[in-house]
């Protein structure tokens, strides 16, 4: 175990210098392969609501905090935190500074890969006991650390990022899927599971928040009852279906309101509330001020 720990040490100081190349400064970095970014803070940070997406975070130096529902995760260098579904979070660096400046990147996954890749693979299955959430952490060993060393490498390779990228995007899948997080991961894909009927239900949410819905009709839609369907989307979600909507309802609306200047009732109603006392109540709930209050916080420390 400690010869493993120090291979990983080591490697982890290779992706750490491959990250920092490409991250000389704070801020955040879009790369040549879509799926890829990376990211750099030389300060800790105040915490921030936003969604996060089907995808494995890695934290190569300092620490970050995400907070989904009442379940917090720490993950600092050499961790995981993979994410199966669409989530509302609270999310912000906790361990940083100019000296050790948080560094960490973010790989979207493709579930179609993730579908095609398990069923190729002879892996044991999980547990009847075990327990899927749509988000997880994990360390990471070296040969993983090693495949996403050479992903960041690659960017420095132009002409042979077309042909070998997709190629180190299968195999960090592939070792995902053999890993700490592959139970995670084979329960998503298991056709018919309880699990991935609430996936399912969460992208329908993601892509319908401004229509009327009851927890009862997504209930019926995966043909479970609501005490049911309720159990499993908080097993899954840290949060009942309907907190998982408001959440989802808010934060765009707080993008409406900073991106495009609309007015919070205005706001509001394009996300679905009929009530303008009930959306600045939840709004205020949520975010810690009233929406006009909000907005002009937010654009003076930006």
């Amino acid at each position: 175990m400690e010869a493993a720990q120090q291979e990983a040490s080591g490697v982890l100081g290779d992706l750490t210098r491959a990250v920092a190349r490409i991250a000389q400064g704070d801020g955040d970095y879009l790369t040549a392969i879509p799926e890829l970014s990376v990211h750099r803070r030389s300060a800790t940070t105040e915490p921030m609501h936003c969604l996060y997406g089907f995808g494995v975070g890695i934290t190569v130096s300092g620490q970050k905090r995400v907070a989904l529902g009442e379940e917090v995760f720490d993950y600092s260098a050499g961790q995981s935190l993979l994410t199966t579904a669409d989530l509302p979070v609270v999310t912000h660096i906790t361990h940083a500074s100019a000296a050790q400046p948080f560094m960490g990147l973010m790989l979207r996954l493709d579930p179609r890969a993730i579908v095609q890749a398990a069923a190729e693979m002879a892996l044991p299955q999980p547990g009847k006991d075990f327990s899927y959430r749509a988000m997880s952490l994990g360390d990471l060993d070296a040969t993983l650390l090693g495949a996403v060393t050479r992903l960041i490498e690659l960017l420095h390779e132009p002409r042979l990022l077309p042909q070998l990228a997709p190629l180190l995007q299968q195999e960090i899948l592939v070792r995902l899927l053999a890993g700490r997080h592959g139970p995670q991961l084979q329960r998503l894909v298991a056709v018919g599971s309880p699990s991935q009927q609430v996936v399912q239900s969460m992208a329908w949410l993601k892509m319908n928040f401004t229509q009327p819905v009851l927890a009862d009709d997504l209930a019926a839609s995966v043909h479970m009852s609501p005490s049911t369907f309720r159990q499993h989307f908080r097993a899954v979600a840290g949060m009942s279906p309907m907190q998982y909507l408001k959440q989802l309802r808010l934060q765009e609306a707080r993008q409406l309101m900073l991106n495009q200047g609309i007015d919070a009732g205005t706001a509001g109603v394009r996300v679905g509330y009929e009530s303008a006392s009930q959306f600045s109540r939840e709004y205020a709930r949520l975010f810690g001020a009233p929406p006009l209050r909000d907005i002009r916080r937010m654009r003076e420390t930006t």
